[in-house]
């Protein structure tokens, strides 16, 4: 390990890779208490070349092996995920958010229009991991690695669809139109006035075994079929059977498609079954027992109906709690671009998920910092946490992010929003972005690369760069931040100064309890850019004050803090070192400036 790297890992506070934490005290941690760093395996590192191509052969439309293409295998796995920790540590993360695991369908698409399950989420077996990222054997050893470090590990798990392996008889080749209940209904083969079958059965909304042990012909909207050669492909073997897909063609992700239809071609699954559920809770449970892992994040949740998560969540609880993991978060994926609580909300009100994505956090963060709107979404966003089962405390537990795998990077947002930005613009732009994630309410995820100053494009593809050398072009063009290099070396280096910036806030996360327990006061904030100030934690005189200047040019201003507070110490920026009056301070930011201010009570 580099002196520079040492030096990181003390100023985050994390444990050096000789030292061993003793499990219990990783797993008694609240999951407000983490920061989590988001990682595609395939991306990070390639520590054994020899499983590139998952042990298939020929070219790149079999192997899915193409290191050149954005779209295919670059040859990432777990042994490089796992000598990567100390790097990963260094950052100040204590979880890592690892992309699915499991084998994929290595290649899927037309030809010539052909991709990868590079990414984790065309599952075909559920039970083990993917050879071109290693073993079983090798996911123990990583998980087993991390936690000895103190760190967690949450697994991205799928639950809404399988690899794309069931096709229609009446749309080989093209796509399939999504075809409704209503048009379509269970008990008629090919439309309402079809030749009934089924039945007996009384709709998917009875969700008993004896129901749907009547629905035995799945040909009411297409016919499915699976070719021969992936008749057993899938694993667990229930998973081949179609009567345990929806088989109504390819969803248009509104009303009624958006949970029944397929994305994207991949096999959608009838989660309304009870047999389904049982064998999702006995899938995802066996990876708790085997591996002692810490959580999920769940993709495509918002597709799933509440029913399945209403049994699952506490039943992966319940496995969890035996296997010694009292805190297992669970948070899934409610995909918007909006910053709308009420939206997300509902997931954990009626499906009971105990956390979702803070996609409204993400859409406020990237309003106003590319100076699409005030300050004042912030207190927007805030105002709308009591919307959460469980209010304002449930809303510490929302995973918050700035950017990801799918709807592309916040640097290339930024440069988007501001074309004509110099150098320095661009990097203080990107370092308050991480300010407010690292210090706002929630579970900050970090993206892999982003503390590198990664950019990329405006396709999901452009933002999954890899961290070790890359051979991509289009990749190997893009113009970091806070950075002259580019994605043809690799990235593992702690001199970025938005590598530095996020693991010196860490430690100030990790040192003020305030930042990951204490309550959201909004300040100050305005419907134009520029001040945006809030407080955390409690009136007791110990409140954290973070402000925050999303204008070009500076600003100064009165701002309202606790009764107790009499003076400020700094932990990053300028602050005043009294009170200017009781209940105000004044604040001073020069353009795209912040500060951090640990309040001192007056002395009785």
């Amino acid at each position: 390990m580099s002196l520079a790297a040492a030096l990181l890992l003390t100023l985050a506070g994390a444990a050096p890779a000789s030292a061993s934490v003793p499990i219990e005290q990783v797993r008694a941690r609240a999951p407000e208490d983490e920061i989590i760093y988001f990682v595609l395996p395939d991306r990070l590192d390639n520590g054994d070349p020899s499983n590139d191509r998952g042990g298939l052969t020929g070219d790149r439309r079999t192997t899915g092996y193409d290191p050149t293409a954005k779209g295919f295998y670059h040859g990432g796995d777990l042994k490089g995920l796992t000598r990567r920790l100390d790097y990963i540590q260094s950052l100040g993360v204590t979880a890592i958010w690892v992309a699915p695991i499991f084998k994929n369908k290595a290649v899927q698409g037309a030809p010539g229009h052909e991709s990868a399950g590079y990414h984790g989420y065309w599952i075909t077996d559920f039970t083990q991991v993917d050879p071109h990222f290693g073993s079983n054997a090798d996911f123990g050893a990583f998980v087993d690695a991390a936690h000895a470090r103190g760190m967690k590990v949450y697994m991205d798990i799928v639950a809404n669809h399988t690899a794309d392996v069931i096709q229609y008889r009446e749309c080989v080749g093209k796509p399939c139109a999504y075809r409704s209940k209503a048009d379509y209904p269970y008990r008629r083969r090919g439309g309402v006035n079809g030749t009934p079958i089924n039945p007996g059965f009384a709709g998917d909304t009875v969700q008993t075994p004896e129901n749907f042990a009547t629905l035995t012909d799945p040909g009411y909207a297409y016919t499915p079929f699976v070719a021969p050669a992936e008749a057993t492909v899938k694993v667990p073997a229930w998973l081949n059977d179609p009567r345990f897909y929806h088989n109504r063609g390819d969803s248009t992700f509104a009303g009624e498609s958006s949970r029944y239809g397929d994305f994207a071609g991949l096999d959608d699954l009838m989660t309304e079954d009870p047999r389904v559920t049982a064998g999702f809770i006995a899938i995802f449970g066996s990876w708790i027992d085997r591996f002692g892992i810490d959580g999920f994040r769940i993709d495509t949740a918002r597709h799933v109906n509440p029913e399945f998560w209403q049994a699952f969540v506490p039943a992966m609880q319940a496995r969890a709690a035996a296997r010694g993991i009292p805190n297992f978060p669970i948070f899934g994926e409610v995909y918007s671009e909006a910053v709308d609580p009420g939206y997300t909300a509902q997931y954990t009100r009626r499906d009971r998920l105990p956390a979702v994505l803070d996609f409204s956090f993400q859409s406020a963060a990237r309003a106003m910092l590319s100076g699409k709107a005030g300050t004042d979404v912030f207190a927007k966003l805030i105002d709308g946490d009591v919307l959460y089962e469980g209010g304002d405390a449930a809303a510490q537990r929302l995973v918050t992010f700035l950017d990801n795998h799918d709807m592309g990077r916040i640097g290339h947002m930024l440069d988007v929003a501001w074309p004509t930005a110099t150098e320095a613009e661009r990097l203080q732009r990107l370092t308050l972005a991480h300010v407010l994630l690292l210090t706002a309410r929630g579970v900050p995820a970090i993206y892999s690369g982003d503390e590198q100053g990664f950019t990329g494009g405006s396709s999901d593809q452009d933002a999954r760069q890899d961290m070790f050398a890359s051979q991509v072009a289009s990749d190997n063009a893009n113009r970091l931040i806070g950075t002259t290099t580019t994605t043809a070396t690799a990235h593992f280096g702690t001199d970025n100064p938005i590598f530095q910036t996020i693991a010196m806030l860490a430690k100030i996360r990790r040192d003020y309890p305030q930042l990951r327990h204490g309550r959201t006061v909004v300040r100050a904030s305005s419907d134009k850019p520029g001040l945006l100030a809030f407080t955390r934690g409690d009136d007791d005189g110990h409140e954290i004050l973070v402000v925050l200047n999303t204008a070009n040019a500076a600003t100064t201003a009165n701002v309202e803090v606790g009764a107790r507070t009499a003076s400020f110490t700094a932990l990053a920026g300028r602050c005043s070192a009294t009170v200017t009056a009781p209940q105000s301070v004044k604040v001073a930011l020069p353009p795209l400036g912040y500060a951090i201010c640990a309040a001192t009570p007056a002395s009785k």
